[in-house]
């Protein structure tokens, strides 16, 4: 990027005398490098902090993190990029959006809390699932993002220097490796133009609200990092001074976490991202039962540039903090308060009864909820309403959504349902309590548990149980029980090699039945076709006969011998019919051994 082009952002100006400093959220796959550049970013300058996987154990952990970057960092780090010129903005707070974490959740006054995010993306392996989910809520909350092209250090052949500019790094390379690099960069175009974005690289961008930019960078080295930053506060001065300049007036912030401190009891981990806060101020905060008063006992920053979340025992007692920053807010009455609601200070009877007044209606849920449909959980608000959306959309009912671990009670209010397809239970960014997996375990009923953080991976994985379900109930209506079975292959009893395999067996467990597949060490080889005793053909055999069987899809020698034990699998669904009858012990010594197999690679199996 040349001095000239960033030149006409207008930096210096003096456009900008009263505001406060944007608020950056950085998303992405997960190792692609999120924590990489904020470590980078935190090494910068005099105040800069050692890596997070250095800091000391037992520290003050979140799951949203929030840094803050002076301007003077920023000054020195792109003096040379600005040819003189000086950021307006009093700095940078970066918000750390962890891979299971939603960006949703981060809310204010109903839009998105931060102002501009960097979507980080590996140019090696271009968008992956979390990337994709990145761009949908991006998208949906009308963020303006910028792309951070990162890793080109690991292009063949790239010539990377600590620190350097991307616009010097790229008149640096040799034709081999810029070719490899555009090639990569070219199949990140496409991709995102699949899903609607046009994207281009940084120093080519004409207008910056058609194009996205991409900045290429190594986060690891520091290449590239003056640039995406100047590209960042460029585009927050250019294009959202109106909302930078919104800081007057009665504090307001958003939750991010409620937990426990040594020494504090219940604590709030905030955003403050209008007006300021002091300690005794009243606030009204969010709970499942509606809005609460309390008042502010004590209030902490994060020291220098010190991540919220890795700060340690580096937190400065404050008195009083402005927008936009990250803070600690110690008070009594915090059980209950909501991840992702709204703080709000204020000062008068007037004011508290606006606040309960907004703080009851954002505790109610803009969820429409039916008498029969699924249940959703997720950790925080915007969480719930982002998967509720989803849902909505492809017209999937909601009978409950709620915040919260997943717990026996959301069981029960499920396995209940006239529907057997709304048995199922939903779960984003949450997780769920053992005594509720148990309930899972003994419910008669079927319930589905789906849990991920990724909203289309839940609804993907939804659609495959639909049909996976489907098809089991229409078996269930037209078959009966399928029973398990152990076989041994005779020896001197081979009729046929393959095509089909035939030979005879000795029934040592339970019974076989034609269609059946057959497992050896937990793998499928083949299918009984048919079961014949002298010149009859028969359907079954039971325990302590010898038969002669075809096998389908194996070969004798090759994937089976003479001499073999061979188990006869069973659908899943059979498996929980076969829980509840009165099995012989050899049948059910054999269902214990394909639910050992099946459900290494899926826990519930047969639940």
């Amino acid at each position: 990027m040349s001095k000239i082009q960033l030149k006409r952002w207008n930096y210096g100006d003096g456009g900008l005398d009263k505001t406060r400093q944007p608020i950056i959220a950085i998303l992405g796959h997960v190792d692609h490098g999120k924590t990489s550049l904020l470590d980078h970013v935190r090494s910068l300058g005099l105040e800069s902090r050692s890596s997070v996987m250095d800091r000391e154990a037992g520290g003050i952990t979140q799951h949203i993190g929030a840094t803050e970057v002076p301007a003077k960092i920023l000054n020195e780090l792109c003096a040379e990029l600005l040819g003189g010129k000086i950021f307006d903005s009093p700095g940078l707070l970066f918000i750390d959006t962890p891979g299971h974490q939603s960006f949703s959740a981060l809310r204010s006054r109903g839009g998105s809390l931060a102002d501009i995010a960097i979507l980080i993306v590996d140019i090696n392996e271009g968008c992956k699932p979390q990337t994709i989910e990145s761009m949908r809520i991006l998208k949906e909350s009308k963020t303006p993002f910028v792309i951070a092209a990162n890793k080109v250090d690991r292009v063949h052949g790239w010539n990377c220097q600590k620190e350097r500019s991307m616009a010097h790094s790229l008149r640096k390379q040799s034709k081999d490796a810029f070719d490899l690099f555009e090639q990569k960069y070219w199949k990140l175009v496409g991709q995102f133009a699949e899903h609607g974005f046009n994207i281009e690289r940084y120093d080519k961008v004409k207008d910056f609200t058609k194009d996205v930019a991409v900045v290429p960078i190594s986060a690891r080295e520091g290449e590239g990092i003056q640039d995406l930053l100047a590209v960042v506060i460029g585009l927050a001065e250019r294009y959202l001074i109106e909302k930078l300049s919104d800081i007057e007036g009665s504090g307001e912030g958003t939750v991010l976490e409620m937990k426990e401190e040594r020494g504090l009891g219940k604590t709030l981990d905030v955003i403050l991202h209008r007006g300021s806060i002091k300690k005794g101020d009243q606030i009204v905060l969010v709970t499942n039962e509606g809005g609460v008063l309390t008042r502010v006992k004590g209030m902490f920053s994060p020291r220098g540039m010190s991540e919220m979340r890795d700060a340690g025992n580096r937190w400065d007692d404050v008195d009083i903090l402005h927008a936009a920053s990250g803070l600690k807010i110690s008070a009594v009455d915090l059980d209950g308060v909501l991840a992702g609601t709204t703080l709000r200070v204020v000062h008068n009877e007037l004011e508290i009864k606006e606040a309960m007044q907004e703080a009851n209606n954002e505790s109610e849920l803009s969820i429409e909820l039916s008498e029969e449909g699924v249940c959703i959980k997720s950790d925080t608000v915007g969480g719930l309403e982002a998967l509720s959306k989803e849902l909505g959309s492809i017209g999937i009912p909601i009978r409950s959504a709620t915040i919260g671990k997943v717990g026996r009670r959301d069981i029960r209010s499920v396995e209940t349902s006239a529907d057997p397809f709304h048995r199922v239970i939903m779960a984003f960014n949450t997780e769920i309590l053992s005594d509720a997996e148990n309930e899972i375990e003994n419910s008669e009923n079927n319930v589905k548990y789906i849990s991920s953080d990724i909203i289309y991976r839940i609804l993907e994985e939804h659609e495959e149980w639909i049909e996976i379900r489907k098809k089991e109930i229409e078996e269930e209506n037209r078959e009966e029980v399928i029973y398990p079975g152990r076989i041994r292959l005779l020896p001197d009893h081979t009729f046929r090699a393959s095509k089909p395999a035939v030979v005879g067996v000795r029934v040592l467990g339970g019974r076989i039945q034609v269609g059946q597949r057959l497992l050896k060490n937990g793998n499928r080889i083949g299918r009984i076709k048919s079961i014949r005793t002298g010149q009859d053909s028969i359907k079954e055999s039971i325990q302590g006969t010898e038969v002669a069987v075809a096998i389908d899809g194996v070969t004798i020698g090759r994937q089976i011998e003479e001499g073999d034990e061979l188990l006869v699998d069973i659908p899943e669904f059979h498996a929980r019919k076969l829980h509840k009858m009165d099995l012989t012990s050899s049948e059910r010594e054999v269902l214990d051994e394909l639910l050992f197999i099946h459900r290494k690679k899926d826990h519930f199996w047969g639940r």
